[in-house]
């Protein structure tokens, strides 16, 4: 898969075109994102802090979209554990999503998510059924 059909893939959902999300590398066994900061994400307005369900949710599809993006199928998520390192607050988030394994039946994908400065925000692991 090229970039620019990574790019198309990820803007046919109306979830993901909200969140966003460009498509920035293809690597052999995974993918790079960004996601734009928007006030919409704020869960905690005193501290403007980006709610966890957004930061899982872009951890699970960064995690499908790599497997698919590295010739693996993909059907839906069997299993997502997250981990909250940091508090997410304004700023563009970055995404880096491995292929852990991709198998006939299901894959794997681990992915973090970093700030501006490169510090992490938040990890998971997807299983997907294939």
């Amino acid at each position: 898969m090229q970039l620019d059909q990574l790019q198309t893939a990820l803007d046919i959902s109306p979830f993901h075109r909200w969140l966003g999300l460009q498509a920035k590398q293809i690597h052999e066994d995974g993918i790079e994102l960004c996601v734009p900061w928007r006030e919409e994400m704020v869960s905690n307005p005193a501290i403007q802090s980006t709610h966890g369900g957004i930061l899982a949710s872009i951890i699970d599809l960064s995690g499908l979209f790599a497997i698919i993006a590295c010739g693996g199928s993909v059907i839906t998520t069997a299993d997502l554990h997250v981990d909250y390192h940091k508090a997410a607050t304004p700023g563009d988030l970055f995404v880096e999503s491995k292929i852990t394994k991709i198998g006939r039946r299901s894959s794997t994908a681990n992915t973090r998510l970093f700030n501006g400065d490169r510090k992490l925000l938040a990890s998971g692991r997807g299983l997907y059924l294939a």
